[in-house]
């Protein structure tokens, strides 16, 4: 039995391939594995210096208050709502996460949502897969909508959402966009009002960071502007939407369509939204693919290396 002290947490299992990586290379303190998670925290709070977790499993202000000597959190994912940035700070502990890797994935998701939406791709397998497609008692496939040549609008220009825009142009689209804070140097017109925004788009994703400044700010009134005719497509965070609003909306007619791989309480998804043949729905597959999730880890271990070599982790969050 090895007696060394642990100096890392890992506060959730990730990957079989990472937590072997994570194990075979460090002392580690596995959290998730123990019962009483505080008792095991109290035992090993002298030595442990750096926690390793999730944009899912996060790091709260109680796990950094009961490790005086923590100095680092390295996060797998990009997302950083569930890590007390705050508690961090004044403490003077850093924070890491898995920027850039994932934002070519994400985007192609966000277009295949739009797609899939506009042309009815999940109905049509459907109506193919139950044998209707020719049947004498059904009449023809219903239309889908033109993506080529539509107004795109876009919440949250960050790298994700420069990335959806880019794919927008080759689709010959009127791009506009709603952020915080304009950015002068995008090739993209910003849009002051979110509503606004929504009015003008025939496709609205969203694509800004999660936390409580974003909470339910794709509002009632956001999607009822978005409209009869319009698509609402989530890939940032669930409670980016109203999700009560959204459903009553769809289930009025008052927005078109939309194409949700993020949910408000995930995994539980509406039921009123899996009866509906124009909703796309898909659980949480963002950067979910074999390169990009290797990446994503792969950048973990450089963050835990770099902290340890040189004192800083290489991709810090900033607020």
């Amino acid at each position: 039995m090895n007696a060394t002290p642990p100096t890392i947490v890992q506060i959730g299992p990730l990957s079989d391939r990472m937590n072997q990586e994570l194990s075979s290379r460090h002392q580690i303190l596995q959290l998730w594995r123990h019962p009483d998670r505080a008792a095991a925290l109290a035992a090993h709070a002298d030595t442990i210096r750096i926690a390793v977790t999730s944009a899912t499993h996060g790091c709260d202000a109680a796990t950094i208050g009961a490790l005086p000597g923590l100095q680092a959190v390295c996060s797998w994912g990009v997302g950083y709502e569930k890590l007390d940035i705050e508690a961090a700070r004044a403490r003077g502990v850093q924070v890491s996460n898995t920027p850039d890797v994932l934002n070519d994935c994400v985007a192609d998701l966000a277009w295949a949502l739009i797609l899939a939406t506009a042309r009815r791709v999940g109905q049509a397998e459907r109506y193919v897969r139950a044998g209707r497609w020719g049947g004498t008692h059904d009449g023809t496939f219903p239309l889908g909508s033109r993506v080529s040549g539509k107004r795109l609008g876009i919440l949250g220009l960050g790298r994700i959402g420069a990335a959806i825009a880019r794919r927008g142009a080759g689709f010959d689209m009127d791009i506009r966009y709603h952020n915080r804070n304009p950015k002068p140097e995008s090739a993209w017109q910003h849009e002051p009002s979110l509503k606004a925004l929504a009015e003008w788009a025939d496709f609205l994703v969203v694509a800004c960071v999660g936390g409580p400044s974003t909470h339910h700010l794709v509002s009632a009134e956001v999607i009822r502007a978005l409209g009869a005719k319009g698509t609402l497509v989530n890939i940032s965070r669930g409670p980016v939407v109203d999700e009560k609003a959204l459903v009553q909306a769809l289930q009025e007619g008052a927005l078109g369509a939309a194409g949700l791989d993020v949910f408000e309480h995930e995994p539980h998804v509406p039921p009123a939204l899996l009866e509906m043949d124009n909703v796309v729905l898909i659980p949480h597959q963002g950067s979910a693919t074999v390169e990009t999730r290797r990446a994503m880890e792969d950048l973990v271990l450089q963050n835990l290396d770099a902290f340890l070599r040189t004192g800083r982790v290489l991709t810090p969050v900033w607020e």
